[in-house]
């Protein structure tokens, strides 16, 4: 009987300790989400806020933050086509609203390519 007793308040707190490691391990998930999340959208906060982000995700690098650091690259690049006159406004509109959708997804915590050339900046910037 104290062999139960004792093999069952064993495992009462191994599964305790599975518990807390759990819990330990969705707070440091949570937490690098965050941080991603924050690289992501400082990324979309013009050229300036771009290196800010560029730096913060050298130092920690994840996958999330540099999906973005790529796409807001591509747009940056783009967006110097603003500046041929009547074609280069109307692009600059799109490139507005491809910018402002790729800013709510980056909040959402989602990684969706822009419909505006996204996956080929994936595939063109995979080295950052």
């Amino acid at each position: 009987m104290s062999d139960e007793k004792n093999l069952n308040d064993d495992f009462n707190e191994a599964v305790n300790d599975a518990k807390e490691s759990a819990k330990d391990f969705g707070h440091e998930a949570e937490k690098t989400l965050s941080d991603a999340k924050n690289v992501a959208i400082i990324a979309h906060i013009t050229l300036i806020g771009w290196i800010i982000a560029l730096v913060m995700n050298s130092n920690k690098k994840s996958a999330f933050g540099s999906f973005y650091i790529r796409q807001m690259l591509g747009f940056i690049i783009l967006s110097f086509v603003g500046f041929i006159p009547i074609i280069g406004w109307v692009f600059s509109l799109v490139l507005f609203v491809a910018w402002i959708m790729s800013l709510v997804t980056a909040a959402g915590g989602t990684m969706k390519p822009s419909f505006l050339l996204g996956n080929q900046f994936q595939e063109w910037f995979k080295s950052i």
